[in-house]
């Protein structure tokens, strides 16, 4: 009797769940899409915080540290905790003349947290100099800084250059993906809507933009870009053209939705009772699939990182200046660098890291959000 009464509340629970609370519990039991989502949020944390999450200044040089490999924080002193790093020491080979670095452990350079360092403002607003990691503050000064990922060849601090390229590269999925949204809805909804010679004339046009090849294109658009545009400008220039190519998919997906649900009935009632058409589509229509449309915005963000990516590495994207992990990895272009130098490939790693967890994310989500999903 128990255990009849005890199935009879669940399922009068689903029963009387929203939408919103059946997507959150189908959700919350895929495991792996929910750790996914927790490493998803942690990227976007550090990105959001990367003055206070970097150890040095991304943009400052060193000759004397121009490929410096990682240093290795150790956090105990024998039994005592006590973070340090040692000292590296240059030397060049008088017969290659090639400079190499040795760990001095007998000059330790202390690490803490809440540590003071460059200093920066905060949301381009808050004043600050206090960082995740640093030296102390004693021991703060040009000669005893820390490089937890090595250097590059201008000797600027890999580590903190990754985790601004964070920045970088993630919003612009986040911007891509909002402009894409608004163009794949848009035409979309009105082309499932209308039908007819309006949904020939978007269809004829999405199959257009498909048939175009990419990197041509791409090169074509990097050659008339003016290399005088500051980082700005081509940020949001790189932006919108990876957003020209990305709608396809998300307007087919979308008109195929709304063909079906304008024969639903309470779109015909909507219709009857006078509603103008953009409060049937964007009031009526739309929400009816949001959870759809959160999970295809989902899959679509990895994409838009790996284009940007691949094209700054290729040169036809960010350029210097600006730190993103495709600008990044332009070092590692010849296996020259790869073999004496890999921890240049560093910035590859976020990258895998970020697109996975993006992906098993967005098929949790695409599965929560199936309605024919069972919910026991």
């Amino acid at each position: 009797m128990t255990v009849d009464t005890q199935e009879n509340n669940e399922s009068r629970d689903v029963t009387l769940a929203s939408e919103r609370q059946l997507v959150w519990a189908r959700f919350r039991r895929h495991k792996l899409a929910l750790i996914s989502t927790v490493i998803v949020a942690l990227f976007y944390l550090v990105a959001f915080g990367a003055e206070f999450v970097a150890v040095n200044d991304p943009v400052e040089t060193d000759a004397k540290r121009s490929l410096m490999p990682p240093q290795s924080i150790h956090l105990f002193d024998g039994w005592k905790p006590a973070p340090y790093v040692c000292e590296m020491v240059g030397k060049r080979d008088p017969v290659s003349l090639r400079k190499s670095f040795e760990a001095d452990c007998t000059k330790r350079i202390p690490v803490q947290i809440f540590a003071r360092g460059f200093e920066y403002k905060f949301l381009g607003l808050l004043r600050s100099d206090r960082h995740l990691i640093g030296v102390g503050d004693s021991e703060r000064s040009q000669e005893s800084l820390v490089f937890p990922l090595g250097t590059d060849v201008q000797g600027r601090g890999l580590f903190s250059r990754i985790v601004y390229g964070t920045r970088t590269s993630l919003s612009i999925g986040l911007v891509g993906v909002t402009l894409t949204l608004l163009i794949g809805v848009s035409l979309g909804a009105v082309s499932g809507y209308f039908g007819g010679f309006i949904d020939t004339l978007i269809q004829r046009s999405v199959e257009i933009v498909r048939a175009i090849p990419t990197i041509p294109i791409w090169l074509v658009l990097a050659g008339i870009l003016p290399r005088d545009w500051g980082v700005l400008q081509i940020y949001f220039a790189i932006t919108i053209i990876i957003s020209l190519f990305a709608w396809t998919d998300l307007a087919r997906v979308v008109r195929g939705r709304f063909l079906s649900l304008r024969e639903e009935d309470f779109v015909t009632a909507a219709m009857l009772s006078g509603a103008r058409w953009q409060r049937i589509v964007f009031r009526h229509m739309l929400p009816s699939f949001y959870s759809h449309l959160i999970a295809a915005t989902t899959l679509a963000i990895p994409s838009m990182i790996i284009s940007e990516t691949a094209l700054s590495f290729l040169g036809l994207g960010l350029r210097s200046p600006a730190i993103s992990w495709g600008v990044l990895l332009q070092a590692t272009q010849n296996v020259h660098s790869v073999a004496l130098t890999p921890w240049l490939m560093i910035p590859a790693i976020p990258v895998i890291v970020v697109i996975l967890a993006l992906n098993f994310m967005g098929d949790g989500l695409r599965d929560a959000a199936d309605p024919y999903a069972s919910t026991s």
